[in-house]
């Protein structure tokens, strides 16, 4: 059976779907206002991977990763560059997506965008100034009210007390407590606004997530996803929101993936060491990306460098090349009774654990390396495309993604016939020349009884 660790309960759980058959699960997607960063691209591969895992589990899921499209920043970075919030946004939607094709991710069942759902939390605001867990204040801004909700804290293991001993904030005269959270925003001169019981304004940030989850999948589902910077306080506020609104559970697992350390350190652009998907893309393939990410368990936190990133390159060239001239037989799907496909599917059942099923698959390569079996590789093949991975041919992997500068395959493939050429005609010099060449522009050679082959280092 399937279990997961639930930060809400802080412990592994059996995983128990409320209607059964059927997973409805949301997770907190971009503001789009500028490229994905490669700590995006954790989230989006972490969550992809359990997406995978639980449809070939046998469940029929619905995916919902929302799009924020109004926010603070987005308006900001507008000005900025001097054009619309609108032309802001689709530009960087067309990039989000651009990337996440880059990175093999599969598109969620819905991508619901906040401006699209406005109306909706217009009604959730107005419920909870009903049930008495939010006020209109003079300034036109709309407030929840952190005390008037008996659970706030459950997710972050947070107190009151202890957040208002914590408190930095500067007191804001139009907040009843200095802990209470916006809900809307009174207008602002030149920004973009909706009419409201209260004025003009817009949404705040946390509302939007509560309104477009419950609007495609209830005001109860089953599982709710994000990055662990998201726990507090928009997790945290997403709880009050809903539960004070509806009066019963909101959600009945939380799932949290680890961030990503540069060098050890958090990723930031004030320290410098802050990279997008499309900076990493200049110099590793997309699967590259991914495999690091998938390689470890979704909670942990990783650390990325260029030799990390390069280790995990050969780790995947190890894997393909396990593939390279097997002709594979026609999927036939996976038996879950062998051996191989049984210890994967124990690690993607305890808490998705896919450092544990990819140690399984480096295995099963080793054995199709030693016997060369089409079964085995075909296994191979089909329990690495659960995880999003070797869905190429292995020559297109091995020896494509040419960058700047290096040569194409047709130029390695004449220096390949240039040094049979002088091998042939006993000129060994010649042929060392052209190999140590070969070499020093990555490329791998390797001879053998039906002829030499190549891939990139």
């Amino acid at each position: 059976m399937l279990s997961l660790y639930n930060t809400l309960t802080r412990q592994k759980e059996a995983f128990n779907p409320i209607e059964p058959g059927k997973v409805r699960m949301y997770v907190c997607g971009m503001t789009v206002y500028d490229l994905c960063h490669i700590g995006h691209a954790r989230m989006l591969a972490a969550f992809d991977v359990i997406y995978r895992w639980l449809k070939t589990s046998g469940y029929d899921v619905t995916y919902v990763r929302n799009i924020t499209d109004i926010e603070d920043k987005i308006i900001k970075r507008a000005l900025e560059r001097g054009i619309t919030p609108d032309q802001l946004v689709a530009e960087t939607i067309a990039d989000m997506h651009q990337d996440a094709a880059a990175l093999g991710l599969l598109p969620p069942t819905h991508e619901p965008r906040a401006t699209h759902h406005v109306g909706g939390m217009i009604a959730l605001i107005e419920k909870l100034i009903a049930n008495g867990k939010a006020y209109a204040a003079a300034n036109g801004d709309v407030y929840y009210a952190v005390r008037e909700f008996e659970g706030y804290g459950k997710l972050s293991g947070r107190t009151l007390d202890k957040l208002r001993a914590g408190e930095r904030v500067e007191v804001d005269p139009n907040k009843r407590d200095p802990l209470d959270f916006v809900l809307w925003k009174a207008a602002k001169p030149g920004e973009p606004s909706w009419d409201s019981p209260w004025g003009a304004g817009r949404p705040g940030w946390h509302i939007e997530c509560s309104v477009m989850s419950c609007h495609h999948l209830g005001e109860h589902f089953d599982i709710h996803g994000g990055g662990e910077d998201l726990q507090f306080p928009h997790h945290e506020n997403e709880i009050a929101q809903s539960e004070g609104a509806h009066g019963h559970q909101y959600v009945n697992y939380w799932l949290h993936n680890g961030f990503i350390n540069v060098d050890g350190e958090k990723m930031s652009k004030s320290l410098g060491n802050f990279f997008t998907i499309r900076d990493v893309l200049q110099h590793f393939d997309g699967e590259v990306i991914r495999f690091f990410i998938v390689r470890s368990h979704y909670r942990s936190p990783v650390n990325y460098t260029d030799s990390i990133l390069n280790d995990a390159k050969h780790g995947l060239t190890r894997l393909y090349t396990a593939l390279r001239g097997i002709a594979l037989p026609v999927s036939a799907g996976i038996d879950w009774n062998n051996a191989y496909a049984a210890r994967f599917k124990a690690a993607m059942d305890d808490d998705f654990n896919s450092s544990e099923a990819v140690a399984v698959l480096f295995e099963l390569a080793g054995e199709v390396n030693k016997s060369r079996d089409p079964q085995q590789a075909r296994l191979l093949k089909d329990l690495a495309g659960v995880l999003g991975l070797l869905s190429r041919d292995p020559e297109a992997f091995l020896q494509g993604g040419a960058g700047e500068g290096e040569l194409s395959a047709e130029q390695v493939e004449a220096l390949i016939q240039a040094r049979k050429d002088a091998r042939a005609a006993k000129n060994w010099a010649e042929s060392d020349r052209i190999r140590d060449e070969l070499t020093a522009k990555g490329i791998v050679l390797e001879d053998g009884a039906g002829g030499t082959i190549w891939r990139r280092a």
